[in-house]
């Protein structure tokens, strides 16, 4: 089965109810490519969830910001897995940049956060990665292992979760990973992957890129092929968005067992225009 392409929108600490009205509306009369080819999840604050999806189309989802490590109770101000269950919320961002600096979520704290949503039925866009200086230091990968190690020691069903690598240095700066940089990144993530927790599981685990996404570079990230979709910021306010979703049809990766896959290049008309095998992260000497 081939990792279905996913964009997601975080609109973080944004939006007046028009405002909202409007990101929707657009959403609703965009021509985009089908669910079959792009899974579309949007990411309102808690307070507009009920009211986007009150009006949302149906082909689209939408994710809380958050949700508390544990059951709820005497924890003010946050919000509980169960209360994004009872509203019918599907998807849940946990690990966010902004969380771990701002608010000192550790990577334990992380994983557990992640463990006990999708205990509770939630699905996860699970974030990590690296800040400027881990990177020029080169300590890339060894931080986003250790990222991704506090989840894997939590989590034995990743069916529900998407790993989302957003290079600190790169959101809301106007930077952005080129798309061998952030190629080479998910590729290195894929090959842990399949040497701590198994080969399927890094073959199907969707590994999505995030960090200055917009319209204009979103066409060349897509075409990696280990990159399986997006978590765009300031750019899912805005009518580009649109062009964000559409760029799912330049890329279709289809796994063909334990040996290799393959990655098909694809036009906005669906004509192929490149096509290669690639080895999977276990046969590989990276």
């Amino acid at each position: 089965m081939a990792r279905k392409f996913f964009v997601g929108g975080n609109w973080k600490c944004n939006g007046t109810t028009e405002e909202v009205k409007k990101i929707v509306t657009t959403l609703n009369e965009a021509e985009v490519p089908s669910e079959d080819v792009v899974e579309v999840v949007v990411s309102p604050p808690f307070v507009f969830l009920n009211f986007v999806k009150s009006l949302l189309r149906s082909d689209f989802h939408v994710a809380a910001q958050n949700c508390w490590v544990r059951k709820g109770g005497a924890f003010t101000g946050e919000i509980s897995a169960e209360m994004l269950v009872n509203l019918s919320i599907p998807w849940v961002i946990i690990g966010h940049s902004e969380r771990r600096a701002l608010l000192k979520e550790s990577n334990e704290f992380v994983g557990d956060k992640v463990a006990y949503a999708l205990s509770q039925g939630l699905k996860v866009i699970a974030c990590i990665g690296e800040t400027l200086e881990e990177r020029e230091s080169g300590s890339t990968m060894a931080v986003v292992a250790a990222q991704t190690k506090a989840i894997a020691d939590k989590v034995t069903n990743w069916d529900n979760v998407v790993l989302a690598y957003e290079p600190v240095w790169a959101i809301g700066t106007g930077k952005v990973a080129t798309p061998a940089q952030a190629q080479d990144v998910h590729r290195e993530l894929r090959k842990w992957l399949s040497e701590n927790v198994s080969g399927a599981i890094a073959e199907s685990t969707r590994i999505i890129y995030g960090g200055s996404v917009n319209g204009a570079n979103c066409k060349e990230l897509a075409a990696q092929p280990d990159v399986d979709g997006f978590l765009v910021g300031g750019a899912s306010l805005k009518p580009e968005f649109v062009d964000i979703i559409k760029s799912a049809t330049l890329s279709c990766f289809f796994p063909l067992g334990n040996l290799a896959s393959c990655f098909i290049g694809l036009d906005l008309m669906g004509n192929c225009f490149s096509a290669r095998i690639i080895e999977s992260p276990s046969n590989t000497g990276l």
